[in-house]
């Protein structure tokens, strides 16, 4: 599966950032193990109301991240829960790698609601920020502080007509920053639509509710996904 985001940020502070990103998922498979390998690149504009959106000058490269998870057959499968983990590299960070193991289940629904649940699929994950030999605080003194953050995403689905999907927090969660404290909680929303049998567009929106720990005011995303 091949997707298009597309995201605009606003930082607070007059600040804003546009982010292109391209997103690559791919079936992996080892024995009785099954899973799935993810790859994330992005372009970011950062930009203010003095300065240009569109300005060549101000774009740069953003978070390159590889993420893996899976389960086996024998004992997560019947859990409904799947491990893995992601490694962030020093793209567009300031030379800051960042690691993290994950975990997530799916829990389905057993029978019909009226509110058409399709699932509730939470995920925690724990990244841990730290220097690159080449790249310490004397050499990049602008490299932001090392990252320690638990990020949980409470995603739940329903369904609003047979090719039509409402998600929250799916794209966008919860952070606590447990180096410096402070909790970062979104209200995110996305709506999923299938236009065809490999195609699928997504638009949605996230606000801060709670900022101890700085991330955004609000972001607005939509996405294009072709499956293949």
């Amino acid at each position: 599966m091949l997707e298009f985001w597309a995201y605009h940020n606003y930082q607070g502070d007059d600040g804003y950032q546009n982010t292109l990103r391209l997103r690559f998922y791919h079936p992996l498979e080892a024995g009785e193990w099954r899973g799935r390998i993810r790859l994330d690149t992005a372009y970011v504009a950062n930009f203010n109301s003095t300065t240009s959106a569109n300005n060549s000058g101000q774009y740069s490269a953003g978070n390159t991240m590889v993420t893996i998870w899976g389960q086996d057959r024998t004992f997560l499968k019947p859990l409904g829960a799947l491990v893995g983990g992601r490694i962030i590299l020093p793209f567009g960070n300031n030379g800051q790698w960042a690691v993290g193991p994950q975990v997530n289940w799916t829990f389905l629904p057993e029978v019909s609601s009226k509110l058409q649940v399709t699932d509730f699929s939470p995920l925690l994950r724990y990244m841990y920020g730290f220097d690159s030999k080449s790249n310490s605080l004397t050499i990049n003194p602008n490299q932001p502080p090392l990252q320690r953050t638990l990020q949980m995403f409470p995603t739940i689905g329903f369904q609003l007509a047979p090719n039509t999907m409402l998600r929250f927090w799916d794209e966008n969660g919860v952070a606590y920053n447990s180096a410096g404290g402070g909790w970062f909680v979104p209200i995110d929303a996305m709506i999923t639509h299938r236009l065809a049998k490999h195609w699928v567009v997504a638009v949605g929106a996230s606000k801060q509710v709670v900022q101890t720990y700085r991330q955004y005011d609000w972001t607005t995303y939509g996405k294009i996904s072709f499956n293949f």
